[in-house]
């Protein structure tokens, strides 16, 4: 069974850093690949980054350079680092797996930045 628990949000002023990590249980990240999406209240969720089996990344335009995900198959966490961080990114971050083309999501994380 699919478990995604993240942790490391917390409020940081702009320009600060915070590092996000997720625990996956019944995951295979050999295989799989694995996400951090962001909701902000009133908004639509969107992704913010994404690692294929492969250890490729891809990021969302807003956080280019800010921001490097990141995983560990043998501990099974993946991770966001988020640096130069902007009031914008204040949203509820949250870690995502697609197993036989189902997603999965953890509870989320809350980042605020203070500006």
């Amino acid at each position: 069974q699919v478990r995604l628990v993240e942790s490391g949000g917390g409020l940081v002023q702009a320009g600060g850093s915070l590092r996000l990590s997720c625990a996956a249980s019944g995951v295979n990240m050999k295989i799989q690949p694995m996400a951090w999406y962001r909701q902000a209240p009133a908004k639509e969720r969107e992704l913010v980054a994404a690692i294929t089996s492969g250890g490729s990344a891809n990021y969302t335009d807003s956080v280019k350079g800010r921001f490097t995900i990141s995983k560990d198959w043998r501990l099974s966490t993946v991770a966001l680092q988020m640096n130069s961080l902007k009031s914008e990114d204040t949203a509820r971050y949250f870690c995502n797996t697609k197993q036989k083309e189902k997603d999965y999501w953890g509870q989320g994380t809350q980042v605020t930045v203070s500006s």
